[in-house]
């Protein structure tokens, strides 16, 4: 073989090896049957392992599997901490992250987001005794959260002091055991522990106006135009449906814990009012 055979074959072998790389994510999806959803590892109402049969458990995990089943592959949930939920998806170790994901700018420069399935809301909860009755009144204060959270941002932005936590059970306890003035994160997580401290612990109350609000979506590695497409076509679907809705009932509704009612629709990004924050 002359060296211009060598280089055809090497041109040719190399085209091989780059093709795959360049096919959209939907494809690998499609072609494996397995749709690779990064989820929360504990944080409930969103994915936990069921304390009976320890199977990952919540709106998260549900709506991971009401996606896959739209596409008719399996689904195959992957627990991951709160700041690997956008370094997952942009690595390729998964093909979508489910959990609780809102947009920012930073995220939004690293992965793409799909349309906003709910309007989500930070809020910060303090000990009943405590004086503030506004966000302000927290500047420069130690508030606790979530590492690498949206509920971090939120502090950031408020002008108070991040004390962060691999979890939210970790950021109440500080709370409860004095070592933070307050902790901020979603509604259903705040709600869920301010009901838990009326019977257990300090009792603690939510500030009633919002550190923030964020669109939550589904967070996807960029240039997958074909994914994207699809993700976004099945979650109009799912909430034309009444499936969405269906899922919340189940982890959020008037009948659980945290009462809460969905009426969001999905939309794009550009249809919601909102700040996006950094």
């Amino acid at each position: 073989m002359n060296w211009k055979s060598l280089t055809l074959t090497a041109i040719l072998a190399g085209t091989a090896l780059a093709s795959p790389a360049s096919a959209d994510q939907l494809d690998t999806v499609m072609n494996n049957k397995v749709l690779r959803c990064a989820t929360f590892a504990d944080v409930v109402p969103f994915a936990a392992p069921d304390p009976k049969t320890r199977e990952m458990a919540g709106f998260d995990v549900d709506l991971c599997n009401a996606i896959a089943n739209e596409l008719g592959v399996k689904a195959e949930i992957k627990p991951v901490s709160v700041e690997a939920r956008v370094p997952e998806v942009k690595l390729g170790r998964v093909d979508i992250t489910v959990a609780n994901l809102a947009y920012t700018q930073s995220r939004a420069e690293q992965i793409q987001f799909s349309d906003p399935y709910y309007l989500a809301k930070e809020m910060l909860i303090v000990p009943v005794d405590d004086a503030g009755q506004k966000k302000a009144d927290y500047e420069g204060q130690r508030v606790a959260s979530t590492k690498g959270s949206t509920s971090e941002m939120s502090i950031k932005i408020n002008k108070s002091e991040p004390l962060t936590f691999q979890d939210t059970a970790s950021a109440y306890l500080a709370v409860q055991q004095g070592k933070a003035r307050g902790m901020v994160a979603n509604t259903m997580t705040t709600t869920k522990f301010v009901n838990e401290s009326k019977t257990k612990g300090k009792p603690m109350r939510m500030i009633e106006e919002p550190m923030l609000y964020q669109p939550i979506g589904i967070g996807m590695a960029k240039d997958n135009p074909k994914l994207t497409a699809k993700i976004n076509e099945v979650l109009r679907k799912l909430d034309a449906d009444g499936e969405l809705n269906k899922i919340w009932d189940k982890w959020l509704g008037p009948n659980t814990e945290y009462k809460m009612s969905r009426t969001d629709k999905v939309v794009p990004l550009s249809e919601l009012k909102f700040d996006p924050i950094p």
